[in-house]
């Protein structure tokens, strides 16, 4: 047999090009399985919004839904299929679905242990009460480009309605100005309809909750009357100064902390009766997402102005005495956050022994904080009294008293399940279906 050098090339090629590919094929499944470990050493195992379902014996193990992911070490690869590695940052992107070319992945709510509470709403975004309308992350869309545009369709469908108010009722009352809302209002304003939009809380809804400088938007989206916005990732500042830009150069004016407390029907008109007034409309979009109203601590001096129920920027607790209570994310990240700031003395108290549902970099940043000293936790334990200068709490049997100039309280909000029944909304409860 005659040596072929230029076949001994071409073998030796594709025998290195194939253990490289399985090289990096192990390293990668090494990665996602410590991925996977951490998550459930911290109990994030549960997603907390829509998320994928990988069915392995459609997946060929091709990591397209992986590199479609914009946020991140979501998925992963182990055994050679898709697995959902990291449950609880998924945001119910859905580009992994698009991007899997067997359709081996199916986008559902809640899980098997824990259920997801959705409201009944049809295609055109219509509950099962008829006139009212469910846009955004209260029907289970966290993402914001899904929200604008759910904000913009249920819009299309209240125009289309049947109308018969009279001239002192609105044709569509919007609930919340986050981005469903706030492109809701931009539809209403775009199809010329006579409406009223109420937010309870700030312009951005959920998003201007988000602490200081962080990636808010991983998609471009429409904006009605704007068009396309090109913007793919921005921080939260930089999106919100471009929506109230646009809300500037529209002339849309919002009811700012203005709380919707009934809707009441009588007839074909709807009765919406909030904390300052009461408004008839021949229809309401709800657009007031999932946190609801912020969880008290219901103790003594809560009322004072320097309690709030979340963290906007760190940077004004300079040189303060502050008492962050929770044990999620958000008061990790608080925490840690207004520790590194000057001249702060920064306590974190939580009623549980451990930091159990937060996130492994978020307990890892709070350690660290403290092993420094800028932060002192307070395990078991619990707020007693808010003074105007001090906290009293108590810990494992004995009362503490500590100088005090700010308390932020991030223990998570009531859900408004019990409002949406009030106004006869069907809720359905989803245990991992779609």
């Amino acid at each position: 047999m005659t040596f072929n050098p230029v076949l001994s090339l071409y073998v030796l090629a594709f025998g290195t090009i194939y253990v490289l590919y399985f090289w990096l094929r192990r390293r990668f499944e090494a990665r996602s399985r410590a991925t996977k470990a951490a998550a459930a050493e911290a109990g994030l195992l549960e997603p907390a919004s829509l998320h994928p379902v990988i069915d392995p014996s459609k997946c060929t193990g091709c990591a397209a839904c992986f590199y479609a992911c914009p946020e991140g070490d979501i998925l992963g690869m182990i055994n050679g299929k898709a697995e959902l590695v990291e449950p609880s940052h998924c945001i119910g992107h859905g580009a992994c679905k698009e991007a899997c070319p067997r359709d081996a992945i199916t986008l559902v709510f809640g899980t098997e242990k824990r259920g997801v509470d959705i409201p009944d709403v049809g295609p055109d975004f219509q509950t099962n009460v008829p006139g009212i309308f469910v846009a955004g992350e209260l029907g289970g869309m966290g993402l914001i480009r899904n929200a604008i545009e759910q904000g913009r369709q249920a819009m299309d469908s209240v125009r289309k309605l049947e109308r018969r108010r009279p001239s002192s009722a609105y044709d569509v009352i919007i609930v919340g100005a986050g981005p469903a809302g706030f492109s809701a209002s931009l539809a209403a304003m775009q199809h010329k309809l006579r409406f009223l939009t109420i937010e309870q809380d700030s312009f951005g809804g959920t998003v201007s909750h988000f602490p200081r400088g962080k990636l808010v938007m991983t998609a471009p989206a429409t904006l009605p009357l704007i068009g396309k916005v090109k913007f793919k990732e921005v921080k939260k500042e930089k999106l919100l100064g471009f929506w109230e830009d646009v809300a500037r150069k529209t002339g849309l004016k919002i009811n700012y902390g203005e709380q919707v407390e009934t809707i009441t029907q009588t007839g074909s008109e709807f009765e919406v009766r909030t904390t300052r007034a009461s408004y008839a409309t021949s229809s309401v979009v709800l657009a007031i997402g999932r946190r609801g109203t912020p969880r008290k601590l219901e103790v003594d001096g809560e009322e004072q102005s320097k309690v709030v129920y979340r963290m906007i920027d760190p940077e004004q607790y300079q040189h303060q005495h502050v008492l962050v209570v929770g044990g999620g994310d958000s008061a990790l990240e608080a925490a840690a956050s207004i520790a590194e700031q000057p001249g702060t003395t920064v306590k974190l108290s939580h009623r549980s022994e451990s930091f159990s549902r937060a996130k492994v970099k978020n307990r890892d940043r709070v350690k660290a904080a403290e092993l420094s000293g800028q932060l002192e936790v307070l395990l078991q334990s619990s707020v007693k009294r808010i003074g105007r200068d001090d906290v009293v709490i108590e810990q494992k049997g004995r009362q503490l008293t500590l100088r005090n100039d700010a308390v932020i309280v991030c223990v998570g909000g009531i859900l408004p399940t019990a409002f949406l029944e009030s106004i006869g909304i069907q809720i359905e409860t989803k245990y991992g279906t779609a």
